[in-house]
């Protein structure tokens, strides 16, 4: 599969950061994550049919789907308006090239140039691959190298880990973060450099990145909108809930 390979994407600059230690500490992780859909039985199929994720409860009003150790589910969308969200999945930190081969007879992967695009984010150690499901939500596996996950079996669907980033849509998103940080007592990722364009909060295990609205979606030209969303975190084994309106 031909592959094209992009440096220091999505707002991330290229500087030099000291040597971070490689650990199994978990500091923030995304626990549950609720947004809209319009589709709920074709989101169904596709998370279960062609992500072969476990589904463990569906109705006429929503479907949650286990995504490693997090949760995610879909409300049904009662407003007018069709909801796009950013989402992204570890993946061991070893298996890109095979989560790549393993998408091929399942989904489309982004494609630049006539060959999938594999993002090299240089200052967050990681690589990362980028799809759409059905709604048009955008969707990531991402390899964070500084995380030690390496699998030697072959890659399937358990090897999902979890939910590591959801998208949150602000004017400006970093007085929003540092509001974040204050209440809740988050932490900025201290392997982003963080702007009033784009911010993340938290780490490798869990991240909020928070974008300018307007501001398009890496690698895509769809412009970041709010949409309600309700995230369920735990950061230094605190529970959090976090509620962001449209």
């Amino acid at each position: 599969m031909n592959e094209i390979r992009l440096k220091d994407c999505d707002g991330m600059e290229n500087f030099e950061l000291q040597e971070i230690e490689k650990t199994n500490q978990k500091n923030m992780k995304l626990d549950h994550i609720e947004i809209l859909t319009n589709e709920l039985k074709a989101t169904k199929d596709f998370y279960e049919k062609v992500l072969e994720l476990p589904v463990t409860e569906y109705n006429s009003k929503s479907v949650n789907i286990k995504i490693g150790s997090s949760a995610l589910t879909f409300v049904e969308n009662f407003e007018k308006s069709n909801p796009i969200y950013h989402l992204a999945f570890n993946i061991p930190e070893n298996k890109l090239n095979e989560v790549t081969e393993w998408c091929a007879n399942r989904i489309e992967l982004i494609k630049k140039e006539d060959a999938v695009l594999i993002a090299e984010f240089e200052s967050w150690n990681a690589n990362a691959v980028y799809f759409y499901d059905n709604n048009g939500n955008l969707l990531e596996f991402i390899a964070r190298k500084d995380l030690p996950n390496s699998e030697a079996e072959a890659f399937s669907s358990k090897q999902i880990l979890n939910i590591s980033e959801i998208g949150i849509v602000k004017e400006n998103p970093l007085d929003f973060g540092n509001r974040l940080i204050e209440e809740y007592g988050l932490n900025f990722f201290d392997k982003n450099q963080n702007s009033e364009l784009f911010t993340a909060i938290g780490d490798d295990n869990g991240l909020l990145i928070i974008v300018k609205a307007g501001r398009n979606w890496y690698p895509t030209e769809i412009p970041a909108k709010r949409y309600r969303t309700k995230i369920g975190l735990t950061n230094k084994e605190q529970s959090n809930i976090i509620e962001i309106t449209a």
